[in-house]
């Protein structure tokens, strides 16, 4: 695939930089370019990110880092199975556990929330930093949704850190999880609650709290070249009119529902119970104001 000319290889982490110094100079140069390409990709054209991976892949297959940078192409593809492959390969060469989470939600998205729910509850979880150990509590929340368990699934986010008024980088998605969860069990109120204070608190727009709020606020956005197109085809109307011509025909406005409808869930208002069925414990509480 080519490789943009701007595009050095020099771009990459230090510490893939360091892994990469096991191979011959110019296939490393190769494979950082590579590497480069998948990060640069991968929120925009997952696709096209998946595609260098695959080359980084066929060049070094051996590198761990080579392996996980593949695994995270092929999970933002939905390539679920050949994601969780790619990261045990990547943790079997590194013994880190910091792919514990993501390889958690590979498994609900390959249809196994169980196995997921089993993840949460391993050893592994407690060598997870505070970062790990939240998106493993937001893994978990999804797998208890995915069971159409949404009252436990409410519960596993109610957590130290949800109730933190200081924020961390894993702040908005975790309120933002806590509100969806909630609007899709008919908390409305509580909902709108939840998605203003994650959009307080998303300073780089990771979530779409602003217009889940601005759904809930009743506020309709119109684009603005629409609107002038609108306001022209009106004019136009007006004129045709005095000239007895038939008028010309508004155009149908469209909008996008979000799908978030789940069945009832089980009634768990324990959370001391739903933590413990997780295998996820409170975190200590002082980053707390």
């Amino acid at each position: 695939m080519p490789i943009p000319e701007d595009v050095t290889g020099d771009e990459i982490d230090k510490d893939v930089r360091q892994e990469l110094q096991s191979l011959p100079k110019t296939l490393a140069e190769d494979v950082a370019k590579n590497l480069v390409m998948v990060a640069r990709l991968i929120d925009e054209d997952p696709e096209g990110a998946y595609g260098y991976s695959r080359v980084a892949l066929r060049l070094a297959s051996r590198v761990a880092a080579v392996r996980e940078a593949a695994g995270f192409a092929a999970y933002a593809t939905q390539k679920y199975g050949e994601a969780l492959a790619e990261f045990r390969a990547a943790r079997r060469m590194t013994g880190g556990v910091d792919l514990w989470p993501v390889m958690a939600d590979c498994e609900r998205g390959l249809g196994r929330p169980e196995k997921a729910l089993d993840m949460a509850g391993a050893p592994e979880v407690h060598k997870l930093d505070k970062a790990g150990q939240v998106e493993m509590r937001l893994v978990a929340a999804g797998a208890r949704r995915d069971m159409e368990q949404l009252d436990a699934a409410i519960v596993t986010l109610q957590s130290p850190e949800l109730a933190s008024n200081s924020v961390q980088p894993w702040t908005a998605r975790l309120r933002y999880a806590y509100a969806d969860a909630l609007l899709a069990a008919g908390r409305e109120d509580e909902a709108r609650e939840w998605f203003a204070k994650a959009l307080e608190a998303d300073k780089d727009g990771s979530t779409d709290a602003s217009d889940r709020l601005a759904e809930l606020e009743g506020v309709e956005f119109v684009d603005a070249f629409d609107a002038g197109e609108a306001e022209a085809d009106d004019e136009d109307e007006e004129t045709e009119s005095h000239d007895v011509l038939p008028a010309v025909d508004a155009k149908e406005a469209t909008s996008v529902e979000h799908v978030a409808d789940i069945d009832e869930a089980e009634d768990v208002t324990d959370v001391d119970e739903v933590h413990e069925a997780d295998g996820i414990e409170d975190a200590d509480s002082d980053d707390k104001d």
